[in-house]
């Protein structure tokens, strides 16, 4: 498939040069470096948190209602926080 990219002059004269130093195409070398960047982004994609869920009814009557310091002191109460 046939593209046009507009690269940096510098840029260009950096891959010709690298590119006819390894006895390569300029287009073999922007397919090496774009495989790797695609291959560098598929390693750090976003963390997907697994659904995790306990059987039960959802929250106590008590914690239903609650404020986030009602709860934080629920879940504290009896461990010295």
């Amino acid at each position: 498939m046939k593209t046009t990219v507009e690269l940096s002059d510098a840029l260009l004269v950096e891959a010709r040069k690298i590119a006819a130093r390894e006895g390569v195409t300029v287009r073999t070398l922007i397919e090496q470096g774009l495989r790797h960047a695609l291959s560098q982004r598929k390693q750090h994609e976003r963390f997907h948190l697994r659904k995790a869920t306990f059987k039960g009814r959802g929250l106590s009557d008590a914690a239903s209602g609650a404020t986030w310091e009602e709860l934080r002191e629920m879940a504290y109460a009896g461990r010295g926080g």
